[in-house]
């Protein structure tokens, strides 16, 4: 999302438009969208105080395997070495220690219980939050920002698209005109990328290498599902798979934890490849108990629903009793935010 006002703000939730693992893109699975069209579900009481401004799919058929490539060109960096000090810093989790005799970074594994802020539009960064951990824009922050929010004791996860081209980031000149395939759905200024493609993934290994060099303490690849869309090329489960293996091997040899944005139908696949979840809508598409291998293996599943405040009232106790870390937010992902753990 461009946080210049370079593109336009989304006119409506989107999960009504295909791609964007964020409602900034999100596809329901077929089941969860008939049984969203049966039996919608009725939730009950409160939970969780506002904070921040007040400024207030169909079916998806398998697809056929295809090879996947081996071509990928295969690059390892040294790990950030800054991280927040255990001693200061809020309830992160596993937190990264410093690294000043050179060796390797513990990477960060939040476990259920994480507080969180997911911030992208509205620059500057509200760094007023008393949260674990903020989820921020990888390109857009400025690195004052970041070494600010560490100073603080937070964690800070950074925010890239992994699978769609973007027309106003600065690298998007480098990526190949063949590699970019259908508009995302409601997202004229971006569009599908070939995620097979040996350029992209190098393209996306730079992208992680500036993540560790501004110590990031962890990445939110974005558009990790595009087999399930109409990106444009014959992009399979099978290749999706790789695809997001590749970038969660090449995030942890950096010392960057990781977390898989939506492609609920492959959790089982990739539970062991991630260090959390961020999911958007799973309460909108009746979808969430996908979600529930991260839980079991005691990792954090950070989850969002679009709306005002009142949706609280009925999304809360849900995503409490599912011991998720669930925010209600504007649909721009600006500062404003109602958390449902107390």
């Amino acid at each position: 999302m461009n946080i210049n006002n370079e593109r336009q703000v989304p006119t409506e939730p989107r999960a009504l438009a295909r791609g964007r693992s964020s409602a900034w893109r999100h596809t329901p699975t077929a089941a969860a969208a008939i049984a969203l069209f049966l039996a919608p579900t009725a939730f009950s009481t409160a939970c969780g105080d506002e904070q921040g401004s007040t400024d207030a799919a169909p079916d998806r058929d398998d697809a056929e395997l295809a090879d996947v490539p081996n071509d990928a060109p295969d690059t390892l960096l040294d790990a950030p070495e800054d991280a927040p000090d255990e001693e200061t810093a809020p309830d992160t989790g596993d937190v990264p220690p410093d690294a000043d005799d050179g060796t390797a970074v513990d990477i960060w594994h939040p476990s259920p219980g994480t507080s969180w802020q997911w911030q992208l539009t509205a620059l500057p960064i509200d760094q007023s939050f008393d949260v674990a951990m903020y989820d921020i824009d990888l390109f857009e922050v400025p690195q004052e920002t970041i070494d600010a929010l560490h100073t603080d004791g937070r964690i800070v996860i950074c925010y890239f698209s992994a699978g769609s081209w973007e027309d106003w980031r600065d690298d998007a000149a480098s990526f190949p005109p063949s590699s970019l395939g259908n508009e995302l759905d409601g997202w004229p200024d971006e569009r599908w990328l070939d995620t097979r493609d040996a350029t992209v993934r190098a393209l996306m290994m730079d992208r992680l290498d500036l993540a560790a060099a501004k110590s990031c303490d962890g990445v939110e690849p974005d558009n990790v599902d595009g087999y399930a869309n109409d990106p444009g090329f014959p992009l399979t489960a099978a290749t999706q798979l790789d695809y997001n293996r590749f970038l969660a091997t090449e995030a942890r040899a950096r010392g960057l934890s990781v977390g898989l944005k939506n492609d609920l139908d492959q959790i089982p696949d990739l539970l062991a490849d991630f260090d959390w979840a961020l999911d958007e809508e799973c309460f909108q598409w009746d979808e969430c108990d996908l979600l529930l291998p991260f839980i079991d293996a005691g990792k954090a599943v950070f989850q969002v629903e679009y709306g005002d405040a009142a949706l609280a009232d009925t999304i809360c106790p849900q995503a409490n009793a599912l011991d998720f870390d669930t925010l209600i937010k504007n649909l721009d992902l600006d500062a404003w935010q109602i958390p449902c753990r107390p």
